[in-house]
This record gives C-alpha cells, sequence and structure tokens, in this order.
C-alpha cells in the first residue's frame, strides 16, 4: 500500500457531544424545531477534513449502548455521567444517515468503544504503511500517536485544528515517551468517566511523579520516597491506581473484521444528501455543495478509482476547490473601500453623507472601554459594497479637530445611523463630546428581536445572511496575548480594508434585517423599543453615579468584625477549628460529627451536599446552621461588593460607570456589567447597607427611585382578563390579602399575616409555574396543603388557569410566546418527550409574555424620560436601572416637574385597564431613597 496514503478516523460520539454543547447557549433549531446543532458541526467537521486533508481513506468510530469490558472490570465506570441531553440522543441517527449519505463507513464493536475501534484501526494502518490521523478532542488518544499515527484535534470558534505528532504530545504532558501518557492519565484519573486516579492527584501532580519515576509502577515500588499527605494517598490507593490505568489504557486489538480499502474514500450519494440538508436546513451547506445547479456533481469530487485513483491529490485537490466553495470574502467581492487622507475630502465625503437619508458608521479604538478608549479610525458606508475610512491621530486634539467636521452628521436628527452594537461607538464619541442624534438602526438588537437566544456577532450575520466572511481581527493584529500588535501599528491600506469592511457589511446587513423584521412582525418592537432606547442607556452610562468609598470601607471594617466573631462561634458549637469555606469538611462536621441529617445527600464526588437550600432546609435544627448561613452571606457580601466596588470607581471622574447590555436575555430584561449594580443584595439588612454608599454628585442634588409596584402581578391581571384580580388593582385593595381572603374563605379584615405570606408566596409564584412541591418547600408545609392552596387559588382567579393553558397550547402549536409589544420568546422544547425539559418550557411559556411586558415597558419609559430630559434642558439625569427601578441624580430646583414626569411616563409606558403604581422616594443615598 502506497504511503501517501492518508486514513483518518472520527470519533462520532465525541464530536457530536462537543458540536451540541459548543452551541448549548444558542442551539440550531430547525423550523420544526429540531436542534441540529451537534449534526451541524459533524458535517462541518466532514466537510473540512475532505476538502483541507485531502485524505484518501475515512471512517468514523462509534459507541454502542451495551456496556463495555470497562464496566465489567468497573461497575462504577462513567456511573456519574448525566443523561444524554434529548437532543443529542436525537442527533446520532441523523448523523449516522449523514455518514451514510457521504458513503463514509461506520465500525463499531459491541463491548468495547470507539476508542478501542480506532485504536485497533490506527494501528493495523500503520502496519499497512498508512499515514493515520484521530479526529476527536480527547487528550487520552494521546497515548496512541506514533511517528504514523497523528491526533488532529478539530478548531474551536473559528480556530484552525491542531495536529498533534510525538514532539506534540510529549511538550503537551511534559513526558519524555508517548506511553507515559496512561501513567499520567491513570494516576490522575478522569472526573468525566468516573475513573478514580490516586485522591489529591492532579495531571500536574502526576507528570512530576512521572517525570522523577517514569511510570506508575516505578511510583508505587517507590512510595518510600514521597513525603506528606501525597505518600499517605498513593500508599492507600495502589490498586485503584494500577485499576485506574487500566481502565484508560485504549485496547488496540479489537476483533474487528474490517479490510482497510473499504474505508476509501467513495463518491456521495447526491440524492440522499440533498434531502437530508434539506430535512435538516442546512441551506448554506447545500448551497456550497451543489449550488444552484441541479447537474450531479459528486463525480469531479469522488471520483472511481479507476478513472483517478486515490494516489492523484493534486488533481483531487483542484475538484475540491472547485466544488467546496467557501464563504465569499473581500478577495472575491468587487468592492471600492477608500482611504480618507485629506481636508478636502473630508468635507467632501461630509457634504455627500448629509444628503443621505442613513449611513453606517463603525469606529476602530485603542480599547472596549469607552472611558478611555481612543479612536484610531472611523469607517462610514451608505452604499452596498462601498466604504471610506478616516485615520485618525495620536493626540487627542487633532483627532477632536477631525471629529468635528464629521459633527453636523452625527447631530442631524434627520438622518438615520446605522451600527452594529451602535451603543459602544455612541458611547465613544460621548466621551470625545460629540453627541450623536437622530434615528438609530442597530443590527445586532434587530438579530436580537428576531433571534434572542441564538449569537448576534457581525460576523456570524454576515456568514449567514450575506454568506460572507469578513476580514478577522486575529489577521490584522494577531491573537491575543504578549505579541498581539496595537491597532495603530497597522498600515492605513489594511486597516481601511478592514474597517471599511465592516462599515459596508453593516449597513448590507441592516437592509436584509430591516426587511426580516418587516415580515415577523417585529419593527415596531426595534423602532419603538430597542433603537430609541440606545442613546438614555449611552448617557446613563457617561452619567455614572458617585460612591462614598469611604463608607463603604469602614462598613468593610465592621463586617470582618463580625465576621471574626461568627467563626468563633461556629468553632465552638462545632468543637473544633476547620476549614469554613470547605464543603467537604463542613459536611463531616454537620452530618458525621452533628448528625443533622441521617439521609444526608451526597454530591458526584462523594462529599456531603452543603449547598444553600441543602443548610437551609436544616437551619430549624441546629444554631449553627443559621450562623454558617449568616457567615456565607458576610463574607460573599463583603468580598463581592463591599471590598470591589471602591476599586470600579473612575478616577478622572470620581463614579462608577456601569455597561448595560440589550442583547442578553430571551426575555428583554436588560444586564449591568463592569460592575453589576443590578445584583446588589436588598433582602437583608447588611445588603441594603451597600446602598447607603451611593449618593447624588452635589448638595444641589438627591436620589430619587421610582419604582414599579408589583408590575408582573397587575400584567398578568391584564393579560389573563381574569375579572376578581383586574378588581382588586382597580380598586386599589392589596392583592396579597384579597387573595388570602378568596382562597381561605374570609374577609379581607379576618386575614391574618400568616395568611397573607403564604398567598404573597402563591401569586408572585404563579407567574413562575410553581408546583405543589415547590410551594410545600418555600413554605415549609405539606405538599396536600399546598396543593389545596393552588387550586382553591385558581378557583378564585379562573382567568389566570386560563391564560396559562392558552399560552402554553399557543407556544406548543407555534414554538413562541410573545409580549404585548411583540416580543417573542422561542420554546424549542415545548413539545418535547423530555417532561423535565418540557415542564421548563412551559414555565417559561407562562412568565416570558409578564416578564417581558415588564421589560419592554420600563425601556419605553427609560427612552421617553431620557428625551424629555434632553428637550427640557433639565439637570436631573437617569443613572441607574434595576429591573422595575430607575434612579434619579435629581436636581432640587427641578423636582416637582420631574417627579410628576416620571411617574406619568412610566405609567403610561404601555396603555393598559389595569393601572400601573409607581412607588417614588428621594433621599441622601441610594437606601433613603429606595
Amino acid at each position: 500500500m502506497s504511503e501517501n496514503q492518508k486514513l483518518y478516523l472520527l470519533d462520532g460520539m465525541a464530536l457530536l457531544y462537543r458540536a451540541h454543547f459548543a452551541f448549548i447557549r444558542n442551539p440550531i433549531i430547525t423550523s420544526n424545531g429540531v436542534n441540529t446543532s451537534a449534526v451541524l458541526g459533524f458535517t462541518n467537521n466532514i466537510l473540512q477534513i475532505i476538502k483541507e486533508e485531502q485524505p484518501t481513506h475515512l471512517a468514523i468510530a462509534f459507541d454502542l449502548p451495551a456496556p463495555t469490558h470497562r464496566h465489567k472490570e468497573f461497575p462504577d465506570y462513567k456511573a456519574n455521567r448525566e443523561a444524554m441531553p434529548e437532543d443529542l440522543s436525537d442527533a446520532i441517527p441523523l448523523a449516522r444517515r449523514m455518514a451514510e449519505a457521504f458513503r463514509i463507513p461506520i465500525v463499531s464493536k459491541e463491548g468495547y468503544e470507539a476508542d478501542d475501534v480506532i485504536g485497533t484501526l490506527a494501528k493495523k494502518a500503520e502496519q499497512a504503511g498508512m499515514t493515520t490521523y484521530m479526529v476527536t478532542p480527547d487528550k487520552d488518544f494521546c497515548q496512541l500517536v506514533t511517528e504514523h499515527t497523528f491526533l488532529y484535534r478539530p478548531g474551536r470558534g473559528g480556530s484552525d485544528p491542531e495536529k498533534w505528532g510525538i514532539s506534540e504530545v510529549l511538550e503537551k504532558f511534559g513526558i519524555e515517551r508517548v506511553d507515559q501518557v496512561i501513567d499520567i492519565l491513570g494516576l490522575a484519573g478522569d472526573k468525566s468517566d468516573n475513573i478514580p486516579g490516586v485522591p489529591g492527584v492532579g495531571e500536574k501532580t502526576a507528570q512530576k511523579l512521572i517525570g522523577q519515576f517514569g511510570s506508575m509502577e516505578n511510583v508505587l515500588e517507590n512510595i518510600d520516597q514521597l513525603k506528606g499527605k501525597q505518600k499517605e494517598r498513593v500508599e492507600e490507593n495502589k490498586e485503584q491506581a494500577l485499576l485506574s490505568k487500566r481502565l484508560v489504557t485504549i485496547v488496540t486489538d479489537v476483533p474487528v473484521e474490517t479490510n482497510l480499502e473499504s474505508f476509501k474514500l467513495q463518491k456521495f450519494d447526491e440524492e440522499n444528501l440533498k434531502q437530508l440538508f434539506s430535512e435538516l436546513e442546512f441551506a448554506a451547506i447545500a448551497r456550497r455543495l451543489f449550488g444552484d445547479s441541479t447537474k450531479p456533481k459528486q463525480s469531479s469530487l469522488f471520483p472511481e478509482p479507476e478513472t483517478a485513483p486515490a494516489e492523484a491529490p493534486e488533481e483531487m485537490a483542484t475538484q475540491q476547490e472547485l466544488l467546496f466553495k467557501d464563504l465569499k470574502t473581500i478577495h472575491q467581492v468587487a468592492h471600492d473601500y477608500r482611504p480618507i487622507t485629506t481636508i478636502e475630502e473630508r468635507k467632501k465625503l461630509t457634504a455627500d453623507l448629509g444628503k443621505q437619508k442613513s449611513f453606517c458608521f463603525d469606529l476602530e479604538t485603542t480599547s472596549l472601554d469607552i472611558k478611555t478608549a481612543c479612536i484610531v479610525g472611523l469607517a462610514i458606508s451608505f452604499e452596498a459594497h462601498t466604504g471610506f475610512f478616516i485615520s485618525f491621530p495620536e493626540d487627542r486634539d487633532e483627532a477632536l479637530a477631525i471629529l468635528d467636521d464629521f459633527r453636523s452628521v452625527f447631530e442631524d436628527p434627520n438622518i438615520e445611523k446605522i451600527g452594529h452594537n451602535v451603543k459602544f461607538d455612541i458611547g465613544v464619541l460621548r466621551w470625545y463630546g460629540v453627541p450623536v442624534r437622530g434615528p438609530l438602526f442597530d443590527t445586532m438588537l434587530a438579530h436580537y428581536a428576531l433571534e434572542p437566544e441564538m449569537r448576534h456577532g457581525m460576523d456570524t450575520l454576515a456568514n449567514t445572511y450575506l454568506e460572507y466572511a469578513p476580514i478577522s481581527i486575529a489577521s490584522l493584529i494577531g491573537e491575543r496575548g504578549a505579541e498581539q500588535k496595537s491597532m495603530r501599528e497597522v498600515g492605513l491600506a489594511q486597516l481601511t480594508d478592514y474597517a471599511a469592511e465592516d462599515a459596508d457589511i453593516t449597513f448590507q446587513l441592516k437592509l436584509k434585517l430591516d426587511q426580516e423584521l418587516k415580515e415577523k412582525s417585529l419593527e415596531s418592537l426595534c423602532r419603538k423599543i430597542e433603537f430609541p432606547l440606545v442613546p438614555s442607556l449611552v448617557e446613563m452610562e457617561y452619567s455614572g453615579i458617585t460612591l462614598d468609598s469611604d463608607a463603604l470601607n469602614e462598613y468593610s471594617s465592621r463586617l470582618a468584625i463580625e465576621i471574626g466573631h461568627l467563626e468563633g462561634v461556629i468553632y465552638e458549637a462545632s468543637g473544633e477549628v476547620f476549614n469554613l469555606n470547605s464543603p467537604k469538611q463542613m459536611g463531616q462536621i454537620f452530618f458525621d460529627k452533628l448528625k443533622l441529617d441521617s439521609k444526608a445527600k451526597k454530591t458526584r464526588t462523594g462529599q456531603y451536599a452543603t449547598n444553600e437550600q441543602v443548610l437551609s432546609r436544616l437551619a430549624n435544627k441546629h444554631k449553627i446552621v443559621r450562623d454558617v448561613l449568616n457567615y456565607r452571606t458576610l463574607t460573599k457580601l463583603k468580598s463581592v461588593y463591599v471590598d470591589q466596588l471602591p476599586g470600579c470607581v473612575f478616577k478622572k471622574s470620581g463614579r462608577i460607570h456601569t455597561t448595560y447590555n440589550q442583547a442578553v436575555t430571551a426575555t428583554g430584561r436588560m444586564q449591568s456589567q463592569d460592575p453589576n449594580l443590578q445584583n446588589i443584595p436588598i433582602r437583608t439588612e447588611e445588603g441594603r447597607e451597600i446602598r447607603k454608599a451611593f449618593i447624588p454628585r452635589g448638595e444641589e442634588f438627591v436620589l430619587l427611585a421610582a419604582d414599579y409596584s408589583q408590575i408582573e402581578l397587575r400584567i398578568i391581571a391584564e393579560l389573563s382578563g381574569d375579572e376578581n384580580m383586574q378588581s382588586a388593582f382597580i380598586n386599589e385593595v392589596d392583592i396579597h390579602s384579597m387573595t388570602a381572603a378568596r382562597v381561605n374563605l374570609v374577609e379581607v379584615e379576618e386575614v391574618t399575616d400568616e395568611m397573607r405570606r403564604k398567598a404573597k408566596m402563591v401569586n408572585f409564584g404563579i407567574i413562575y409555574g410553581i408546583s405543589a412541591f415547590g410551594l410545600s418547600q418555600r413554605l415549609n408545609i405539606l405538599r396536600s396543603e399546598a396543593s389545596d392552596i393552588i387550586e382553591s387559588y385558581f378557583e378564585q382567579y379562573p382567568g389566570v388557569r386560563q391564560y396559562m393553558n392558552d399560552t402554553i397550547d399557543s407556544a406548543r402549536q407555534h414554538g413562541y410566546v410573545e409580549t404585548v409589544m411583540g416580543r417573542r420568546r422561542y420554546l424549542r422544547d415545548i413539545n418535547s418527550r423530555n417532561a423535565t425539559l418540557r415542564g421548563a418550557a412551559e414555565r417559561n411559556a407562562i412568565n416570558s409574555p409578564i416578564q417581558g411586558t415588564a421589560a419592554d415597558m420600563i425601556k419605553i419609559a427609560m427612552a421617553r424620560i431620557h428625551r424629555k430630559l434632553i428637550e427640557g434642558g433639565c439637570q436631573t439625569r437617569m443613572l441607574i436601572q434595576v429591573h422595575d427601578e430607575l434612579v434619579f441624580d435629581l436636581y432640587r430646583e427641578e423636582k416637582n416637574e420631574i417627579l410628576q414626569m416620571v411617574e406619568h411616563e412610566m405609567k403610561v409606558a404601555i396603555p393598559m385597564k389595569v393601572p400601573m403604581v409607581v412607588e417614588m422616594g428621594i433621599g441622601g443615598n441610594w437606601l433613603e431613597a429606595h
């Protein structure tokens, strides 16, 4: 057999797992609700290998469900693995069909894993004089690497694949011989496969031991040379170590009767592939593979052996290039990207921009921090396949002079500005003193409205909508790290192509997305909510809020004293000193020593579970549990908030400037980051103390907090149309007392505090689809009592039950639910056979229209309030948004008009029959105002 023959062996299950979880946050879903993430990744792996690697032979190994020889020797092998996700198990037969359509042989053997099959085939191939590449992300395969057998690790996130030969394996593991990989894996064990190894010995420690002794056997024979705890652990686990080594050793003599010649690359089954691509909605791959022509093309890619033998790689490569068309790039598409280098050219460009109805702009900066970012250049496009780039000098004054040339068009209220994540660009310009006015179109937010749970990066959208691959930033300045260049080091020609292309692509995406928004009735959501919100967020981020750092530092000292006191109390109650931050030691104290729960649960690692949920259930059994919970609360409060917030103050402004992200949650709620001001705890007195440190900007200001009262309950009353619930809000009756009265069949005046507490839990729990079990846990009552309470609730509020049933039915039919303003939440598991997944989707179906409508409401109010503050020339500024609450720096002289305006705009943001109530407070700090 010829030495230039190359065999690629694919680890089918590993590739499917990897692809499935790579898209776990933003899965690829067909119009029929099928998750094709795993199959898409699997298919792309096949195509990339055929195109880029030009294999002469190809095969795929799959695991079988039957137990293997490892399970027989060690029954707990892989015992701690979670059940395979339903979507992933459904992908396996699809992947097999894909392999069959490509006519790629599938090899499996009962009693053995795919690893063993691949190991055996690789050994056979080497004996036959072939070069083999094992295609898998699994590093365990390193033990099989030889001069003719390589590990091929597929790229991740757009990166190139890695090929590991002997030198790479030795370097990665820090060893002298490849066979020592098995020793390291055996000593360290493998949590994912439940291979125990030696407790306390990780991969790095294993490397040191093997480096010193050469093999596991030599380590075990020289235990007397080890020291301390390590010596003890190795001594106690000698047999376990040897067992682990056997388990990680890949078998290379599996009895598979296979002729390597049967793996020779075959012509694919075009009709089956077309049908499968259509079924899975792989339109882009189908176009790349078949184009628009129906003429069969398979013979040019997979030639018959007698006409084009596999030993002709050059001819095959040429044919592959003709068929596997990549996404278009700047080199294949005609374009006109021009650098603007003179004052005259800038004046002409600004004059042309002034005549446009809209234009796209994109800034190139030195940083992603809008406060400190320096502008390197400005790219502009207002016609497809064209763009302009203006380079900026490092000197700020000179840069401002260039910006002044464009100030008029940026401030023009009649010209639409287009951008991708345009808030960043507008934010940078705001710190440069150049306001951006006029309507906006953000392609990131547009796609967020269309596909809230998918990726919204510009490159991804260009691939999807334009079948185009933009220039990567890495190709311009290198990968992240010490060797990465600054944008200022890039030549003008390169920078012009990169930046102008971004503006051009974003302009083209706008045309595509705008049309899709109209087709799916989502244009109003973007143009009335998401886009108008951007300027208000820019101004909030720019304004920032003042922090009394001295007060927080003093509070940190008080917390340290209190935490120290709690430590002493806990040690005294336990009778010994232990690591309070060690769940393992805490579990031993609580359950082995104090016997707090004879049925205490353990985690997969074998130690007792001591999470907050577990300890909360035990809080009434022993004071030490309550003290530990309090200790955890205070230490987290101190480390995460009290000690870190002062470091978040921007020195130049003396204020904290958070960043708001719109395109994150599926419900439409925004998130705050760097720092996150939305997660500051307020349920405890200690947590509320942090809010005291947020203060007005000066003596002429106070803080104003405006908060929607029971907004989600009012919205469910509106959406459900339940007359009883609506009546309570319209007549200003306390909804929790009314619910308690109705459920307990008493008058409102007879409702006790305990009745109201339970009713409040039900009112809010219903929104999230609370079960009888969940309610019983929260109220510490019998499940039967909780079930009776929920049933009584629905009897009194029949409209709510009807709303829930109708919403779930609609979600099952359409695959999504909508807010009042038309925001969609897609629910791919709503028809799942898995009861757990289906139940979660049903709860989301009930809650999303409520929570999403609340999010839409406050967004509309924020945009309107911001506009009125600017138009009125007010000194009051909106500072913070925390879900249903807005915080302002209120200029004292504007108090009356601002209070009235804020309350009005929040109340009428989305007109409803059920009245919205806004609670407002003023104070010298956030806590007083709230």
